[in-house]
């Protein structure tokens, strides 16, 4: 699973293209001042806009930037590969074959100038037999073209050779298998290489059919919506897309959305929908935007040394199709490629051995790979049966008598301690059988930082949007009319509202859902898990560790501290100063939020005057120095989610899942492919967007303020629901909240009076007061004390507020069980 908050060094299938490319003290001016000062880090909101350098200057002078990747490094000291990876990065040759099958859509006459266009006479046809060889190496290079196509599609997500579950429902084709089909995907993978080969600029559907034969036409359209419709293309903070991007759409707004938190999953639905046509507010209860991406500024030092640190997602974690690398492109910002050089160094400072390393991480995946097979084996006879990871581990560890000697054992702890770091969580608390599910989803290509931090591309994301920070949401309440939601000591109206809070948070059930979420979705918050990780982020006076490696390890003897300061990043190549970053994951990640920073730092220190020391070398006090708390925030409670045991991939779906086309759920953990990340943070945010699109124009929302109003529809099933009133006693009948047996709980109680025709009157009342009318002799009696004592207005449908559209929803969906 990729982490939202980084990741550890690894090597992946790498795609040749031109696309594919996680409180501050006073500052020290004693350099050499000791003891360092620290400040524990909340990461609630006191992070300011001038934390970090303006995004416009340069944070390293181009001469420190490092020079692409050429194979002329510094010798190896030792690669770690990733902590997982059993599936082979490949391009399956059916491919190939898709794209041969798919010339049939070129038009003869592209423009030869255009990027991914086609040479001139691929499809001519004659009796000129001298032409046959020309022809011959025209379609092969044309093939080639396609399957570079085809391999930018599959690392953005698309499949090889069938539709997405998206594009099914978006109906972009008549009919499902097929040549129509084929021909969609290859019209369909060459807009999208199309716009990457450029994400500067905006790709009109008529730049689109330069290459297409014109009796596709049709095909071009349902591939061109889909992408732009679904944030695959024509995205993003380029000054030519947000010009067109935040151009007022022509008619009336689709509807009023309302998203809660501003993290990247917030933030990318909230650009999308504006451009789709939606009005858009959103709110935040933190005072600045990126949610769990923070870069904080730290500063010190008699030189002013600064450098930005990120506390929470820092690392890209696989370049190849990555919509953040889209965004670094767009902004001009030279992406660093974490280098695979990770040595390892045992508690007395020396560098392990490099044969013991090889035997340990060698027999690590192998027990790795014995786990696969059982689970396999219990998947096929009990589908049901599930037990932690760690407990599976441990028991083939004994069995073969995997890493017996003391020095192996460490490097086994650290290995796990690794695995810890990229599930956010103890061994103990992974499901054997699914902690790895998003594995063939994984981007493939290098992992990358941001110079200057991951908050560059939040401040880009957020720039134009109408966000309201300091604004804690309560509760949502939805029905048939719409959605209110209750933050800062206002009431917010919409249509639709899209959470994208983090799942540590609806686990705590700090926002109130009326009526109740579905208790399948309910179930899959509660199965889900989700971890913790915390940095320890020290400024120093300059580089001591040098300047050839990005990561270096540390080896602990305690096994139930394993994952404390384990692994440390460089970040001088990126941070404008000599920044290092030290990892505390598992156990000692829990252990780490009750220790005091002052201690925290302080082992840190040590950790490194035992590596150092040794060789010669002095480490230096820091000039600043923070720590992370994110399981004590209260916008968070943690850093990313998990597969629990007793849970899969499918609860990410299920929380997903929309309620009542009326609440929407984005953020890394509705994301099966990709969560734990970034990227999978804002490609959901990107596929609600599409969602609510669909929502709004299937079902032909109007905006809230102009209509609040019940359908029709909805009259005649709410009839039905009185057909069989929970109470009734004269002309009154009654609807209980299904959800609540309180007496101060709503009801909605009807009055049927009698005229020329049958009248309906409506209103919500107590329960308490309805069981008191109950006890009334006479209708008269009974709607006198209902106006006159209650103070009860009856109204006709139409009137209805919408906490009578909550009450209904919550009715009809306990009745449809």
């Amino acid at each position: 699973m990729e982490t939202s908050a980084g990741h550890p060094p690894g090597t992946s299938l790498h795609i040749n293209s031109g696309d594919i490319l996680r409180q501050d003290n006073p500052q020290n001016d004693n350099d050499n001042s000791s003891p360092p000062q620290t400040t524990p880090e909340p990461a609630v909101s006191d992070s300011q806009p001038d934390d970090l350098p303006e995004p416009s200057k340069p944070e390293i002078p181009p001469s420190e930037l490092p020079p692409p990747p050429t194979g002329n490094t510094p010798p190896q000291v030792k690669k770690r590969r990733r902590r997982k990876r059993f599936f082979t990065d490949m391009i399956p040759t059916s491919v190939s074959a898709a794209a041969v099958s798919g010339l049939r859509v070129l038009r003869p006459n592209p423009k030869p100038s255009t990027a991914y266009s086609y040479s001139e006479t691929e499809l001519a046809t004659g009796d000129d037999l001298n032409k046959n060889h020309n022809r011959r190496r025209r379609i092969s290079d044309l093939a080639k073209e396609v399957d570079l196509e085809a391999l930018i599609a599959i690392s953005v997500g698309f499949p090889v050779d069938s539709l997405t579950e998206e594009e099914i429902e978006a109906n972009v084709v008549s009919e499902i298998g097929g040549v129509e089909q084929s021909n969609y995907i290859v019209v369909r993978n060459h807009i999208l290489a199309r716009w990457r080969s450029n994400v500067t600029v905006w790709l009109t559907k008529d730049h689109a059919l330069e290459s297409i034969r014109a009796e596709h036409k049709n095909l071009v359209h349902s591939a061109y919506t889909f992408l732009l419709q679904h944030g695959y293309i024509n995205y993003g903070v380029a000054p030519a897309i947000k010009e067109l991007k935040f151009k007022t759409p022509e008619g009336v707004p689709k509807g009023n959305v309302i998203v809660i938190g501003a993290g990247l999953s917030g933030l990318v639905a909230a650009r999308q929908l504006i451009s789709l046509g939606f009005k858009v507010v959103v709110l935040e209860g933190r005072g600045r935007p990126g949610g769990r991406v923070r870069s904080k500024k730290m500063s010190g030092g008699r030189n002013g040394v600064v450098a930005a640190a990120d506390l929470g997602g820092s690392v890209l974690t696989g370049i190849n199709g990555n919509p953040l690398g889209v965004l670094a492109r767009q902004l001009g910002i030279p992406l660093h490629k974490v280098r695979d050089i990770c040595p390892l160094y045992l508690p007395n400072g020396r560098t392990v051995n490099s044969d013991i390393d090889s035997k340990v991480e060698a027999s690590f995946n192998k027990l790795l790979d014995r786990v696969c097979k059982l689970r396999q084996a219990m998947l096929d006879e009990v589908k049901s049966v599930d037990v932690s990871l760690g407990t599976a581990l441990e028991t083939f560890r004994h069995v073969y008598r995997v890493a017996e000697d003391p020095q192996e054992q460490m490097l086994l702890d650290w290995h796990l301690a690794n695995l810890e770091y990229a599930n956010a969580s103890l061994m103990s608390n992974l499901s054997m059988a699914f902690w790895d599910q998003d594995d063939p989803y994984e981007m493939g290509g290098d992992h990358c930082f941001i110079p200057g931090g991951n908050e560059r591309l939040i401040r880009a994301l957020a720039e134009d949007i109408p966000i309201f920070y300091d604004r804690t949401v309560e509760s949502v309440r939805y029905g048939t009319d719409g959605v209110l939601v209750y933050a800062g000591g206002q009431e917010y109206r919409g249509d639709m509202v899209l959470c994208t809070v983090p799942l540590g948070v609806l686990k705590r059930g700090n926002i109130e859902f009326v009526p109740d979420l579905p208790q399948r979705k309910k179930d899959a918050i509660e199965r889900l898990g989700f971890g913790l990780l915390n940095k320890v982020a020290i400024l120093f006076p300059y580089d001591f560790w040098g300047g050839e490696i990005d990561t270096f390890g540390h080896l602990n003897e305690d096994p139930n501290m394993r994952g404390e300061f384990f692994l440390f990043y460089s970040y001088s190549s990126v941070s404008g100063g000599p920044l290092l970053i030290a990892l505390v994951a598992g156990e000692a990640a829990v252990k780490f939020e009750k220790m005091s920073p002052l201690e925290s730092v302080g082992r840190v220190l040590e950790i490194l005057k035992g590596i150092f020391s040794p060789k010669g070398i002095a480490v230096p006090d820091p000039l600043q120095a923070v720590c992370t708390r994110w399981g004590q925030d209260q916008f968070c409670y943690g850093s990313y989610s998990y597969v629990a045991i007793g849970a899969s991939g499918d609860d990410y779906d299920i929380l997903s899942e929309s309620v009542g086309d009326r609440i929407f759920f984005a953020g890394e953990a509705t994301n099966k492919q990709y969560p734990a990340t970034m990227h999978g943070a804002f490609l959901s945010g990107m596929r609600e967007a599409a969602h609510i699109l669909r929502v709004a124009d299937r079902r032909s929302i109007s905006p809230a303020e102009k209509s609040n109003n019940f359908s029709q529809e909805n009259i005649i099933v709410v009839d039905k629901f009185f057909d069989t009133p929970d109470l009734k006693f004269g002309s009154f009948s009654v609807l209980y909240d299904p959800i609540s047996t309180d007496l101060e709980s709503n009801c909605l109680i009807r009055v049927a009076l009698q005229g020329e025709k049958l009248l309906y009157l409506y209103s919500l009342i107590a329960r308490r007061l309805v069981l008191e009318l109950s006890k009334l002799e006479g209708d008269l009696s009974r709607i006198q004390m209902l106006t006159r004592d209650f103070g009860v207005k009856l109204v006709g449908w139409k009137n209805l507020s919408a906490a009578a559209g909550s009450l209904i929803t919550s009715i009809e969906s306990a009745r449809s069980v």
